[in-house]
């Protein structure tokens, strides 16, 4: 509304699961849930937008807004590395951290073809996950970075068992990616104590040359069509399967479908810069707090 929208009927609007029933959001109930607990959201931007939609939720139900501060004072940003929220009358911090392909970064070998900038180590997690085990709710996503723009045209390609592979494709070490951190996850986390999440790929709604066109619209669609879904589908099957597979509990959040139909809910022109449109980030409040809803109705 701030950045120019002019209707209004979009913010009664609340999401009807076939054949389940979420709660409706009890923020006391889920403040005193929490008490004690360390939160911890991992992935790119749309976990980091999941971490702020969850902040908004608990802070309706705080009185003293001055108990709820920022662990190290920083101002949310885009590059930031790690965010942490604390609410102290109830001893709980909430806390992400940005990793935007949950896997190392890697050096470049000294032979490789000059179109090789930057390396993704597929076999050896994110260095900072020593810092996401001791938590009681941990919540990954990951795949927004997974495409040919945020990769090989930006020179960055996959190694494995330190080998360079140039004709590895996209899904291949996205799937590779994933099974190293479900093996981490099987092997470091105590899922007696912590309860693991992982967010399947939201779809974008860009659309004509090269995704050019931010398809905003004032109301959700009908039916669900987009020449990306098939594509965004297949990173949500993997995340199903490698999960299904897994030795341990973990549960896949599958919001792809759902998100889908919200053409309506993304930034699109209504932000800051206008002239950039925004496709792939979702308004707050609106699509994340329903991820929280269903994250809740689980806890």
């Amino acid at each position: 509304m701030g950045n120019g929208r002019k209707d209004n009927v979009y913010v009664k609007w609340r999401w009807k699961p076939k054949r389940c029933e979420i709660v409706r959001f009890d923020v006391g109930g889920v403040l005193e849930k929490l008490r004690g607990k360390r939160v911890v959201f991992v992935g790119d931007s749309l976990s980091r937008t999941q971490w702020e939609s969850m902040i908004c939720l608990l802070m309706t139900g705080v009185e003293n807004k001055t108990s709820v501060y920022e662990v190290n004072g920083s101002k949310i940003s885009k590059k930031i590395r790690y965010l942490g929220v604390r609410f102290s009358l109830h001893n709980f911090t909430v806390e992400f951290y940005r990793s935007v392909f949950l896997v190392g970064i890697g050096s470049v070998p000294r032979h490789a073809p000059k179109r090789v900038r930057s390396t993704i180590k597929l076999d050896e997690l994110d260095g900072v996950s020593e810092k996401w085990v001791d938590s009681d709710i941990l919540v990954f996503n990951m795949g927004h970075w997974w495409n040919r723009a945020k990769l090989f045209e930006m020179g960055c390609y996959f190694k494995v068992n330190g080998r360079l592979k140039l004709g590895m494709s996209t899904m291949a070490a996205y799937t590779t990616a994933l099974n190293t951190w479900a093996s981490w996850v099987e092997n470091m986390v105590d899922t007696d104590r912590t309860r693991v999440f992982f967010r399947t790929f939201e779809g974008s709604h860009w659309s004509g040359p090269k995704g050019h066109t931010c398809n905003v619209t004032e109301n959700p669609l009908v039916q669900s069509k987009s020449e990306y879904n098939e594509y965004r589908s297949q990173f949500s099957d993997i995340i199903k399967e490698v999960v299904s597979n897994m030795s341990v509990p973990v549960t896949a959040m599958h919001v792809t479908p759902m998100g889908s139909y919200r053409s309506d809910a993304h930034v699109g022109t209504y932000s800051d810069n206008p002239t950039v449109p925004d496709c792939s980030h979702w308004c707050l409040p609106g699509v994340p707090d329903a991820w929280n809803e269903i994250l809740f109705s689980y806890l």
